[in-house]
């Protein structure tokens, strides 16, 4: 793919209210956790309307999510209960990468992180009135005492710490049954830089200090609603001492003797690859 992951097509116009109806309709649909897709034999792609037969009017949920060039996409939510009309069918979104058109996944994402927030903010948080969507914006507004609610973003940093010629990667005990290995990652704190963050993280789960913090690249993570902001760093002092509870283990590793690491869907991809890139630019 030559498009991060879960980032915003070209063409796409995000938007709150559908124009008048015309042209073509994408539905981008979760049933649970899972995103609806029209399968056949030969291809796989997101639904247009006419595939459900009516079935959107009988959704928990729906928005527009804007215009991707002349077709309309919307975001629709359906009860695990609902029968869905021969060939669509739930799939995870991950194994779509690859799969879908890359701004058809990208818009994939964003409609995952939208149902979210609208299934956790059905109710009020402040009074427990029913809240509702606010006209022209995209956001849910209690009527009896006015809080607003907007989807929600949770900032995360994640970042390549260089020692010389090697990098810092860690197993997280999350994934006991897996073998591998990633940069570190943590969410950013109520009142915290991102810079804060990163010597935090790297500190608290290895032991470590870092300095030379820079800005790598940022990604969506719908998982169910991060925002991975990436840096780069260059070690300080320390030595290695993976934390009790977060990690199993973590070290140093050359370009060339890396362990098992993450898939392209994700900005931690990116963040070793650049890694390796530049040993390769010095060598």
């Amino acid at each position: 793919m030559n498009k991060i992951p879960f980032s915003a097509p070209d063409l796409f116009v995000p938007g709150v209210e559908s124009p008048s109806p015309n042209g073509e309709e994408l539905w981008f649909a979760l049933k649970g956790n899972d995103l609806l897709i029209r399968q056949s034999d030969s291809s796989v792609r997101i639904p247009h309307g006419g595939d459900f037969d009516g079935t959107p009017d009988r959704v928990l949920c729906r928005h527009f999510l804007g215009t991707l060039g002349d077709q309309r996409c919307h975001v629709a939510e359906f009860a695990d209960s609902e029968v869905m009309p021969e060939g669509i069918v739930p799939v995870p979104l991950r194994e779509m990468f690859g799969v879908l058109p890359e701004d058809h996944f990208a818009l994939a994402g964003r409609a995952t992180q939208i149902i979210t927030w609208d299934r956790t903010h059905r109710f009020c948080g402040r009074c427990g009135t029913r809240t509702r969507d606010k006209q022209g914006e995209r956001a849910k507004e209690c009527p009896a005492c006015g809080l607003l609610s907007f989807p929600r973003v949770s900032p995360a940093i994640i970042v390549a710490v260089v020692r010389d010629d090697t990098l810092l990667l860690a197993r997280s005990s999350r994934y006991r049954n897996f073998k591998r290995f990633s940069v570190v990652a943590g969410f950013v704190e109520a009142g915290e830089t991102l810079e804060d963050a990163v010597r935090r993280e790297v500190m608290e789960e290895t032991s470590v200090s870092v300095r030379n913090i820079r800005y790598f690249g940022s990604q969506p993570w719908p998982f169910p609603h991060s925002l991975m902001l990436g840096f780069t760093a260059e070690y300080a002092s320390g030595d290695v001492h993976p934390s009790d509870g977060e990690l199993i283990e973590a070290d140093w590793f050359a370009a060339d003797s890396l362990p098992e690491i993450p898939d392209h869907l994700s900005i931690s991809r990116r963040l070793i690859d650049w890694f390796v890139e530049t040993q390769h630019v010095g060598t």
